[in-house]
């Protein structure tokens, strides 16, 4: 067992709303919800990702501590890329976070594990924290390659990322691809086998220190009702959350940090 396993780290929640939401939701959404969320900055973050084009809308009507994030960066720095928002605009414009690797970027977009160490680099460099998101399909699952996919997706990254003291910018999002938007869910204990594995070797391949302080979230239809479940397991660290962050029920999953400590 890794010698990691029983530090417990500052819970991270996520809410990536990808192509959802317009002002009128913020309007409604930000004050309703996002604004009346508990939690103690010492031992909770949230972090809500809208689009591109909402970011700063969203930022603007967020009176607490919640922080935005881009869905996505470019993997070019500032030049001829018509199209492309790199790391360092997205930071010039008071951000602070940036997914890379969501696996519909991967699946949809055809991005691959070298680009998104790339990238997941150019946010690094930016001054970004960079959540990276990595994860098996159904027939990886099947033919239990879960954990040799993963480490397939995380090896680029430590290739882009050689100075150990950058990886606490880093934030690794483990999402099965097949339990994500479909309404299953890994068990807490599956979810927790791949966390502490994953941590595991990152022990071995990075370092002692930054797998004790790595946070692993956990992605793939997490919900009001299952979350308390999953974020009291040892490697847990919490939440990459797609639709159920557009719903109110995003205030319990909020809420569930508080099982941790």
């Amino acid at each position: 067992m890794s010698k990691a396993t029983s530090t417990v780290r500052k819970v991270l929640i996520g809410g990536n709303w990808k192509s959802n939401g317009d002002q009128a939701f913020m309007k409604s959404f930000v004050p309703n919800v996002l604004n009346n969320l508990k939690f103690e900055d010492s031992k909770c973050e949230v972090v809500v990702c809208p689009t591109l084009l909402h970011m700063s809308f969203a930022k603007s009507l967020i009176s607490n501590n919640v922080q935005v994030s881009s869905q996505n960066v470019s993997m070019y720095p500032s030049g001829a890329f018509t199209g492309e928002v790199t790391s360092k605009m997205v930071k010039d414009m008071g951000f602070n976070w940036t997914l890379t690797g969501h696996s519909e970027r991967r699946q949809i977009f055809g991005e691959t594990s070298d680009a998104v160490g790339i990238k997941t680099k150019e946010a690094i460099a930016a001054g970004l924290n960079a959540i990276a998101c990595i994860g098996e399909n159904l027939n990886e699952r099947t033919e239990n390659k879960t954990i040799d996919v993963c480490i397939s997706q995380l090896v680029p990254i430590l290739k882009n990322i050689c100075d150990i003291k950058l990886w606490k910018q880093i934030v690794i999002a483990y999402e099965p691809v097949w339990a994500i938007g479909t309404g299953k869910t890994a068990t807490p204990e599956q979810a927790q086998e791949v966390h502490l594995k994953l941590r595991e070797w990152i022990e071995n391949n990075v370092s002692q220190e930054v797998a004790k302080e790595i946070r692993i979230i956990y992605g793939g239809s997490v919900t009001e009702n299952n979350a308390k479940d999953l974020i009291v397991q040892n490697d847990i660290d919490g939440f990459l959350v797609g639709g159920a962050s557009l719903k109110a029920g995003f205030t319990t999953i909020v809420d569930s940090h508080k099982f941790k400590f």
